[in-house]
């Protein structure tokens, strides 16, 4: 639903482009095949219940053959890590029958005509859709540059084309025993006309989709150091710019004395501008320093000056009030009337920054026509070119980005206002007014950005069950309180309706656990703090918040945790129940684990969720020692994300994104002490530890179904699986994050 509501919402972004254009004319003989794509049908709805994008074949917008034999599929995706680069190549790597030691992977120029994400429109992104939105495409791309190849090899063969065979990336023909490779065939296939429709294969057929033993196509160049980060960038006369911005959020510049900071040696110019003070210098070191030695008076008229504590006990207040109706089924009151037991509690989750390993950072040039080229870790091309444009008064097929290798990203990188991208190209126009147009990089800090980045919002919630005397659960009332990171945004509109912000409340007011009366409300809080998605969105507290009320009521009703959820989930909900009973059968949830032999206490918690259209089951195996301290000993993860691509990279993800869950429910908060952030380095906003990450066991369940994402879906989990085996254990409940605050770690 959300993916439609940003399908919508991109309207409010992305500029017009030309109805047609020609797209990657050949050269040197390549299968890149010079042609005029119809840009039409791109935008439309799916043709057919199972194709997602247009239903046309393109391997001219997605596949270059080349002589030397390569196949380079371009990706219209940030890869951030997450392997999308491997796992996009290998779906047009399957349909063409090619070699994975010949594939070769390639960010796509930007254009959200050409390649755009078909569940919100613009190119981006987000979500965990890179897979699931390009999966039909891709297969139809492969299997027309197969096409094409067995053509242009019958045609020249002069044998008909249904007795070739494609395998390894050698096309041939046994009858007469000749073989080409696909280098060989490039050019005359570029000739051949495109297929207007193609046969894909049966999961069957497959050997390179779920094969666990392919090797990433990044792994040798992020080992070796020759992988281009944006970080890496330099461009000739390039100079570096840092920016002082407000230490309280919705602060602006009063007074600027810069007499010290431009005696720095290396600092080149010193820039007042609407989103802080840039110090522009000769490398990084000159421009920090300089930036040091700035002298500025903050307004602080309309800035956030509460504290932490603050903040909640207002988030709480407002959290027993009536809300804006999220959900409503059944009649509440009434079946609280009649319950046995109610139980209640209230949960909070802290402020939380991305903080990828790579901080933010960009470079751009003005070019001699008004556009700008940019070379950065680009995750929303269809909002970062159409803002550029209106900055440099140009349009946006003008702005040219080269969209590099990200070191992290978690959502940050995916800002609704192309935030750092946008200070880019401010700093360089402001440059170019003075008579000095030379290529800008913008750094951030670690400093800055965990001091006054985009946070996963503060939230509160208050949930309320009530158990019949048999300990069925009857009703459920849920209150949720937070700020909304659409509010303000060309996707409102959308995405927040009725007063309900959509990306808030997911996994709550549709939550699949089946009970008859149930009642979600929301209460949208306003603050000048800025926030974002973070890795897995709503999930990230709602699941926390689900799943940790969900064991209290089990325990209430004298129920196995396991068992007392099944039982929710009914038959309506098999893939969630499928990989709650595998992920319990591999932790071999019936026995009981084997006791500590210096008294400590043991016990398992586990947690189950739906997010972004997977399936996933957390077990944790906790052990308490005698002072309360807590250590994650094993996780068990079971995860139904349909047809797996890359099954190693799948478990990668899942076993990334259970340490990333954990590691922030451990200790990660962001707090404000008089507006002020009181964190700005990993120092106080930790990572986790490699003393702290647990052994992790992925079970991944065999679908022939549509892939859908693994990017995310393995962090909701995995923080309430933790809180709920330690509740199991000593009966203490985990209510407010992180777990530090109780004592435990």
């Amino acid at each position: 639903m959300l993916r439609q509501l940003l399908r919508q919402a991109a309207s409010n972004v992305a500029e017009p482009a030309p109805s047609r254009r020609t797209f990657l004319k050949g050269t040197g003989g390549a299968l890149i095949i010079s042609a005029t794509v119809p840009l039409g049908s791109f935008a439309a709805e799916a043709a057919g219940p199972a194709i997602i994008g247009p239903a046309d074949p393109r391997p001219n917008v997605f596949v270059r053959v080349a002589k030397d034999n390569s196949v380079t599929v371009l990706v219209k995706h940030l890869d951030k890590g997450q392997g999308i680069m491997t796992g996009l190549t290998t779906i047009v790597a399957e349909e063409l029958d090619a070699d994975w030691s010949q594939m070769r992977g390639e960010h796509a120029p930007a254009d959200s005509k050409l390649y755009g994400n078909h569940f919100f429109g613009i190119q981006g992104t987000g979500g965990s859709t890179a897979v699931a939105n390009s999966w039909d495409e891709l297969r139809m791309a492969g299997a027309a540059a197969r096409l094409m190849l067995v053509n242009a090899a019958a045609a020249e063969w002069k044998v008909p084309a249904d007795q070739i065979s494609v395998s390894r990336g050698v096309v041939s023909h046994k009858p007469s025993g000749k073989s080409a490779t696909f280098g060989q065939l490039a050019e005359a296939a570029s000739k051949q006309p495109i297929p207007t429709k193609v046969t894909l294969k049966n999961p069957d057929q497959y050997s390179l989709i779920g094969n666990e033993t392919l090797h990433r196509l990044d792994h040798v160049s992020k080992t070796n150091g020759t992988a281009i980060f944006a970080m890496d960038v330099r461009r000739p006369n390039q100079v570096t710019a840092v920016l002082a911005r407000s230490p309280r959020f919705g602060g602006t510049v009063k007074s600027v004395d810069d007499q010290a900071a431009r005696a720095i040696p290396g600092v080149i110019d010193v820039l007042t501008l609407p989103v802080g003070v840039a110090v522009v210098a000769k490398n990084t070191w000159a421009a920090i320093k300089g930036r040091e030695a700035l002298s500025i008076q903050w307004d602080d008229t309309n800035a956030e000056k509460r504290g932490t504590d603050q903040m909640l006990a207002a988030y709480r207040a407002q959290a027993k009030k009536p809300g804006t109706s999220a959900a409503r089924k059944g009649d509440t009151a009434t079946a609280f009337k009649s319950a046995t037991k109610v139980i209640e509690a209230e949960y909070s989750f802290p402020y939380l920054a991305h903080a990828p390993m790579e901080p933010l950072n960009a470079t751009l040039e003005i070019k001699d026509d008004g556009g700008a080229e940019i070379w950065a870790g680009s995750q929303f091309q269809g909002i970062e070119q159409p803002v550029v444009a209106g900055i440099l008064g140009t349009t946006p097929d003008k702005v040219k980005i080269n969209t590099l290798w990200a070191g992290g990203s978690f959502g940050r990188r995916a800002t609704t206002n192309a935030d750092y991208i946008a200070e880019t190209a401010l700093i360089a126009k402001a440059l170019a007014a003075k008579g000095m147009k030379v290529p800008v990089h913008l750094v951030w800090t670690r400093e800055d950005d965990i001091q006054g980045g985009c946070y996963r919002p503060l939230v509160v919630h208050r949930v309320k069950g009530g158990l019949d005397k048999s300990g069925n659960l009857i009703a459920w009332e849920q209150s949720i309180v937070t700020q909304s990171f659409m509010a303000g945004t060309p996707f409102e509109p959308a995405v927040v309706k009725n007063g309900v912000d959509a990306t808030a409340v997911e996994g709550a007011a549709d939550m699949a656990y089946s009970v008859p009366n149930m009642a979600v409300d929301y209460h949208q809080m306003a603050s000048p703090v800025t926030t974002l998605w973070w890795r897995s969105v709503g999930h990230t507290h709602t699941a926390y918040a689900k799943e940790a009320f969900i064991e209290e009521l089990a325990v209430a009703a004298g129920k196995d945790g396991v068992a007392f959820r099944l039982a929710l989930l009914g038959d309506k909900h098999p893939r969630l129940s499928g990989v709650l009973k595998l992920a319990a059968e591999k932790a071999e949830w019936s026995k009981p684990l084997a006791p500590a032999p210096d008294g400590s206490k043991r016990a398992r918690g586990v947690a189950v969720h739906e997010s972004f259209q997977s399936f996933v089951a957390h077990v944790a195996e906790v052990t308490v020692a005698k002072d309360g301290k807590i250590k994650v000993d094993r996780v068990i993860v079971a995860v139904d994300c349909g047809q797996a691509v890359n099954p190693d990279v799948i478990k990668a993800q899942i076993e990334g994104g259970t340490g990333f869950g954990i590691g922030h429910a451990l200790r990660d908060q962001i707090t404000l002490t008089d507006g002020l952030v009181d964190q700005n380095n990993f120092d106080g906003y930790e990572p986790m530890r490699l003393s702290d990450m647990p052994e992790v066991e992925v079970h991944i369940v065999r679908s022939s179904a549509r892939p859908t994402g693994v990017g995310e879906p393995g962090v909701p989990t995995a923080a309430p699986a933790v809180a709920n085996a330690v509740f199991r254990a000593t009966g203490q409940k985990l209510h407010d994050l992180p777990f530090s605050k109780a004592g435990i770690v």
